[in-house]
């Protein structure tokens, strides 16, 4: 995304090349902050900024126009977002504004991908030729929805590369789990027999960032014992499994489904003897209904 930080213009205007002066100090270009704003619609929040920046302040209010443009755009005006103003309006000393929009949170779908272009409405000359289309920006918006932890809770289909590589007695990599709230800690969820029979693990759902939503995983957490899964004993006979330290574990609570890496690894009386992987698994949530086929078909 395009970024335009006053001490960029001001290096910009004094220092633009070594052997050619080229002074831009005191040119007036207006433009949208980024080529694309990404945004989030909450129930609870569902109105949002476009910022719109210019390169100088002046002794005076500057008010501009903005428009949407069709094309490009999937999203519906008066569907699926409101435009709360037509113009936007640089106050006086000041270099940046907002361009306020109100997502319509309930006709958004949790599957949807949503944006819209839109465009300043502004005199020729205060449009950037360095930056040919800062006139115009890419406003996408997605659905987030209020956290429960009850939505992770139930029968789930666990998808793991952990199960493909490893499947101990596993006929395939998918398996249909169970998973419960924790009796006592209030943000966490016990995944019954997660990756093989008789091994529970737990999973904390940190839901503080709406925008980044995050799972956590206790370090130590047995998997499984190595006999049954490797054919052989390498340390204590426990398969250990905890975060991966490279990839970050997420959910979504409008689509019902987590993505958890794991790191999977050997000790023995608390020294590591090695790591196995970095595996990469999906947790989706299904009705009891959808639980009761698959058993039938023999997941």
């Amino acid at each position: 995304m395009k970024k335009l930080p006053i001490y960029i213009l001001v290096a910009l205007a004094l220092f633009s090349c070594k052997e050619q002066y080229t002074k831009y100090s005191d040119a007036e270009y207006v433009m949208f902050a980024d080529s694309i704003s990404t945004n989030m619609v909450q129930k609870e929040q569902s109105r949002f900024t476009v910022a719109v920046s210019s390169t100088v302040a002046r002794s005076y209010d500057r008010t501009f126009g903005v428009e949407v443009v069709d094309a490009g755009s999937n999203a519906i005006e008066g569907k699926h977002y409101r435009l709360l103003t037509s113009s936007v309006t640089i106050p006086a000393g000041k270099l940046a504004a907002d361009v306020e929009v109100e997502g319509i949170y309930d006709n958004i779908e949790a599957t949807d991908s949503l944006g819209f272009q839109l465009r300043l409405v502004m005199p020729e000359q205060l449009k950037w030729s360095l930056y040919p289309n800062s006139d115009c920006t890419k406003v996408t918006m997605y659905k987030s929805c209020p956290f429960d932890r009850n939505t992770f809770t139930g029968y789930a289909v666990l998808s793991s590369l952990l199960l493909r590589d490893y499947p101990g007695e596993n006929v395939s990599f998918q398996r249909l789990v169970y998973t419960e709230a924790h009796p006592t800690e209030e943000s966490m969820i016990i995944v019954r027999s997660a990756f093989y029979d008789g091994y529970d693990i737990t999973l904390t759902l940190h839901s503080e960032d709406a925008a980044e939503p995050r799972i956590t995983m206790d370090k130590d957490q047995v998997l499984s014992d190595e006999a049954s899964v490797f054919g052989q004993i390498l340390g204590d006979n426990h398969i250990l499994g905890d975060d991966s330290p490279y990839y970050t574990s997420y959910f979504n609570t409008c689509q019902r489904f987590a993505v958890l890496w794991l790191r999977v690894y050997v000790e023995n009386l608390g020294t590591t003897i090695g790591t196995v992987g970095n595996y990469y698994n999906v947790i989706e949530w299904i009705s009891d209904e959808e639980a009761d086929r698959l058993k039938r078909e023999g997941l």
